[in-house]
């Protein structure tokens, strides 16, 4: 019997956790439990073995990690680890019905689509000449190229059955920031993949929470395949252990199947008990569909209506007036109020507010712009940093600004944090600015009665800045409908702003910022990434005192401004120093020079 007929006849059964319950019977690891096939391979066998014992339809191969990369690269040893793995799962089906299934987790350490498709073809190749049928794809976050890895696959043999599940976590979003539903979607177009689903992520409580949010946007039946935790972790010597009751545990996947999931399993936590009670129950039929409601976290949020009229105006084609102002590095918000209160008399449409720049501690952007929204009635535009921020994080922290009246945000990246330790720069990012830019567009959709609008980070003095073209493409179809520009101090930076201008179809804040010395000049070209002064700009500094410096700030920024009128739709003022009278000074020129100040 194939498994298409044995799907027909009612729930199917995967195996639990190999890592996790290695590394319970071990002591070690699981995170490379794969070499095991080779160095204890009676080990896994055993594994296998106790699966199928305890009830069992499928078992997965110990292979989810056996790509190249984990090994060093190299290919020999990959492609022995697979022959093992392989070969112990078909030993331990045997003549039973289990199928064994080709188990392949993604390869997320090589760069971009096209290394990665390679790799998994490679993988599936090795498979493919094996004889398997039976493939399922685990944990991935984003879909990237699994449709056209399926496709090959097929191609080569269209026999084969093939399963894609995705980690996603208690809110229905992946690690990446993708809506489940979003992505189920996306994937049920792949007529290449039989089965879709979820793995890993949540225990199984949370993943029928979810399930209930898909099902009220009729999602639910495209996600057969649920394979959830033990239960939540808990770290104990530096090592997660699962303590979910087996039984609760299958009380859940048996709702699962009344909910109409075709596949349930179980990922991290998971031991054969766990797979026992789940037969018990799933033989029994003894499974109730719990249709009691939750409360849904992605429900509108009842907040009071706060329209933008920055967005009204950037909307109607007048010109706007942005201005940063650097948050405090300390306790005392003095001088960034008297600064405020400075930009609100000079008639500034927003205030942008650094999140931490240059790595820096500093008080925190979002607080500062609810604080400024609220007590002054000046509008805000905190920049947010993927820096040190999760998924939960970025969303607990976007609702609170939400109804505390924000609607304007920058996202960007954000500097790395200077160690000594490479190790420790890269692992405060979760995510770059793209990709939080989906899930905050993700979290418009679903969440907000009003737009959050999303503007992101374009640098005019890049080296190469057709791939900061390409990014910014990337960003405005993942929701970004504006830029704020770096500084415009050379001839290159104005022609870039030229070409964005003409690429890009989202709103253009060209950068200013006032150089206020030629020390200043000098130590901007040197220390700031992404600005550069024109050494003709520095050279007119020499000798300036303090107030012809000024003078100067003052004229060389509006002859900017009125050079880079026609390629945008209005400024974006950085103020050196907390000097908000200078820029106060530098908005009262533009204005003076453009007539009036009827499009500033």
């Amino acid at each position: 019997m194939n498994i298409k007929e044995k799907l027909k006849n009612g729930p199917f059964l995967f195996d639990g956790a190999m890592g996790t319950y290695y590394s319970l019977l071990t002591g070690e690891p699981g995170n490379m439990c794969e070499e095991a096939a080779l160095s204890s391979p009676e080990l896994i066998f055993g594994i296998h073995r106790e699966y199928i014992e305890a009830g069992a339809d499928a078992i997965t191969s110990d292979t989810f990690s056996a790509n190249r990369p984990s090994f060093g690269g190299s290919s020999e040893k990959c492609a022995e680890v697979i022959a093992a793995a392989w070969k112990l799962a078909l030993q331990a089906a045997g003549n039973t019905d289990v199928i064994p299934f080709a188990s392949i987790g993604p390869v997320n350490c090589l760069p971009g689509n096209e290394e990665q498709e390679k790799e998994y073809k490679w993988v599936a190749d090795r498979f493919l000449e094996l004889g398997a049928k039976h493939f399922i794809f685990e944990t991935f976050s984003r879909t990237g190229c699994l449709a056209s890895v399926a496709k090959y696959i097929k191609n080569k043999d269209p026999e084969v059955f093939i399963i894609a599940c995705f980690s996603i976590n208690a809110d229905g979003f992946t690690t990446e920031g993708t809506f489940a539903g979003d992505l189920l979607f996306e994937m049920s177009q792949c007529a290449d993949i039989d089965i879709l689903g979820f793995n890993c992520g949540v225990s199984a409580g949370r993943m029928i929470d979810v399930m209930k949010r898909l099902k009220r946007r009729g999602l639910d039946r495209l996600a057969m395949a649920l394979m959830p935790n033990a239960g939540y972790p808990v770290i104990k010597n530096n090592r997660a252990f699962y303590e979910g009751d087996p039984y609760y545990f299958a009380t859940k996947l048996a709702e699962m199947t009344v909910k109409g999931a075709q596949i349930v399993g179980g990922c991290c936590g998971t031991t054969p008990a766990h797979i026992a009670e789940a037969r018990k129950l799933l033989d029994s039929s003894a499974s109730e569909d719990d249709s009691e409601d939750i409360t849904d976290d992605d429900s509108i949020l009842r907040a009071p209506s706060s329209e933008s009229r920055f967005w009204r105006k950037l909307e109607s084609g007048r010109r706007v007036t942005a201005v940063e102002l650097d948050p405090p590095a300390d306790i005392d918000l003095t001088k960034f109020m008297n600064g405020v209160k400075d930009l609100k008399n000079a008639d500034v449409d927003i205030i942008t507010i650094a999140d931490c720049p240059i790595g820096r501690a500093r008080m925190d952007s979002s607080l500062l712009a609810c604080k400024i929204t609220r007590e002054e009635g000046v509008e805000a535009l905190p920049h947010m940093t993927c820096r040190d921020r999760n998924l939960n994080a970025t969303k607990a922290l976007v609702m609170g600004q939400y109804a505390e009246g924000i609607r304007n945000i920058l996202i960007v990246t954000g500097d790395p944090v200077p160690t000594a330790e490479r190790d420790e720069v890269k692992s405060v990012y979760q995510f770059n600015s793209r990709k939080m830019a989906a899930f905050m567009s993700s979290l418009n959709e679903r969440m907000f009665p009003q737009q959050m609008h999303l503007f992101g980070a374009l640098n005019v003095n890049a080296n190469n800045f057709d791939t900061q073209i390409r990014l910014a493409k990337m960003k405005q179809r993942e929701g970004i409908v504006g830029f704020l520009t770096q500084p415009v101090l050379t001839p290159e930076a104005f022609e870039n702003l030229k070409r964005a201008r003409a690429e890009l179809s989202g709103y253009i804040l060209g950068g200013i910022i006032p150089v206020v010395s030629e020390r200043n000049a000098r130590f901007m070209n040197n220390e700031i990434s992404g600005i550069n002064v024109d050494d003709k700009v520095t050279e007119m500094y020499a000798g300036k005192s303090r107030e012809e410096a000024e003078d100067l700030a003052v004229s060389i920024s509006a002859e900017i401004a009125g050079r880079i009128m026609p390629y945008t739709n209005g400024l974006y003022i950085m103020t050196p120093f907390q000097r908000t009278g200078l820029v106060s000074r530098i908005i009262a020129k533009i204005k003076e020079l453009d007539g009036g100040g009827n499009q500033v």
